[in-house]
């Protein structure tokens, strides 16, 4: 067997003020790599890859892989740019069995409200209709019928935050190595439980629902199943949460599934409602918590979901209310981290930070701190199911400033680990308030050592009240604008 895998991933958020141009893209090329390198980040499903065709003797082919960290529009030449160089790798590489890309899901381009749909499509033009295409997708995608017509099999992340990335790779390697074999044929079908939202799967009721899928993918004739919760900051027209079930040739039994999970779920609808509190409301419960540390998530500034990650609005409500023995992460504002690398470790200057990319960053804050550490090219440590993954934050300072520790760095991402912390000698399990800039992917991380985790709705570019979002383009007959959109 001749296996070729490649793949291009962001995560748009179409009302971000940043544009995704080609030089926000991560690439990785084959003449990048040695013959048996791991790659890092997101980039793990192409280990799973490349060790599962080396057991089997296979042919490992890989083409391209590009990542950008989740932002606006992608522009359109940027696109066609990795996309076409994606298909051409395909092309010198034929003839293949197999096509395995791991994708996003919410990749959107100027001309291309779908970016995945249309990878696969062009796929499967040049491959034919016998090679077995499958796709990996984040569970924030938009899935759509010409998607699931072109691929062989789909299979999307469970878990939220994201610690099976690899545990879908394995999912998918095994669902298209024996369809390739001849041992099963992929049948897949959706169901519209007609619902926007973020759903926490470590949570009740979200939780169970998980579990059961796991459950129910052991009966006979069930390869996978699979939430897609949608990516609620784009405002394409195929925005939404769609469940997937893919059977052995059993279109019906596909469609039973697909429809009873789905029903399942929009059932749930009330209990999955979001906890976010407002900025003020989530400080004031924080500040009585006597327990320690109390996790506050910064979820309207993630830069996970395309926001700049340079808001002040919280640090400037902390440094108001006076509150000490806390510390915030991270503060994306590369000029600051120059400055401050400039002036050293234990310098003390006046140094003005964040709010540098329109409103919804608020005003930069002209404040007096002190450089308590600095490490240039700085990793954090994302908790998996298999290990960790180490994500790359770029060069990164601590400043000290009326009693809060601020963590800043050069490369745009949002917290994932308590090590954004504890790389500076910063003990985070010591501190009264952690503030972090994400929605929850912190969540595996900080969880074990939180006092309790408070999910806050402050301004910024992701707010995570739904209703509250400026959608143009989305068919908003969903779930929470209408209680029963089947009514």
């Amino acid at each position: 067997m001749r296996v070729l895998a490649g793949g291009i991933e962001t995560e748009t958020n179409t009302f971000s003020p940043m544009p995704t141009g080609l030089a926000d893209f991560e690439v990785i090329r084959a003449a990048d790599l040695d013959e048996s390198e791991e790659m890092g980040g997101f980039g793990g499903p192409f280990n799973v890859f490349r060790r599962r065709c080396e057991e089997r003797g296979w042919e490992y082919i890989f083409s391209l892989y590009a990542f950008a960290q989740p932002a606006g529009t992608t522009v359109r030449a940027a696109y066609e740019s990795l996309r076409d160089e994606l298909l051409q790798a395909l092309e010198a590489a034929l003839p293949v069995d197999i096509v395995l890309l791991p994708l996003h899901g919410a990749m959107v381009a100027q001309g291309y409200d779908d970016c995945e749909t249309d990878i696969v499509g062009r796929v499967r033009q040049i491959v034919g209709p016998n090679v077995k295409i499958g796709v990996e997708l984040d569970l924030h995608c938009d899935v759509t019928a010409e998607l699931i017509d072109d691929a062989d099999a789909v299979v999307i992340f469970k878990e939220y935050p994201h610690t099976d990335i690899n545990e879908r790779a394995e999912e998918l390697f095994s669902i298209i190595a024996d369809a390739a074999e001849g041992k099963v044929k992929p049948t897949m079908a959706l169901y519209d439980p007609r619902m926007i939202g973020l759903f926490l799967t470590p949570y009740e009721p979200m939780r169970s629902f998980v579990d059961a899928m796991i459950a129910r993918e052991a009966a006979p004739g069930v390869l996978s199943l699979s939430l897609a919760h949608c990516f609620p900051w784009a405002d394409v027209p195929t925005c939404g949460a769609q469940m997937l079930a893919v059977t052995d040739d059993d279109p019906t039994l596909a469609a039973y599934l697909a429809q009873e999970f789905g029903q399942r779920f929009f059932a749930l609808r009330h209990a999955l409602d979001p906890k976010s509190l407002s900025l003020d409301e989530a400080l004031d419960k924080a500040l009585t918590i006597e327990a320690r540390p109390v996790v506050v998530a910064d979820q309207a500034d993630n830069a996970g979901g395309g926001a700049p990650s340079d808001s002040t609005f919280v640090l400037r409500a902390l440094l108001e209310r006076g509150v000490r023995e806390a510390a915030l992460g991270m503060i994306w504002d590369p000029i600051a981290v120059k400055v401050a690398m400039s002036a050293g470790e234990g310098a003390a200057l006046n140094l003005r930070l964040g709010g540098k990319m329109g409103p919804m960053s608020g005003d930069p804050l002209d404040l007096n701190v002190t450089v308590t550490g600095i490490i240039p090219d700085m990793r954090q440590y994302w908790t998996q199911s298999d290990g960790e993954l180490a994500i790359p934050c770029g060069d990164s300072v601590a400043l000290h400033c009326q009693g809060i520790d601020i963590i800043v760095n050069s490369d745009r991402g949002q917290v994932l680990s308590p090590t954004v912390f504890s790389n500076f000698g910063i003990d985070p399990a010591s501190k009264r308030l952690l503030v972090v800039k994400s929605t929850q992917h912190f969540y595996a991380g900080f969880a074990p050592i939180a006092a309790e985790i408070i999910y806050m709705a402050g301004p910024g570019a992701i707010p995570p009240r739904f209703t509250e979002i400026p959608y143009q383009r989305v068919d908003l007959r969903k779930y929470p604008w209408l209680d029963d959109p089947f009514g």
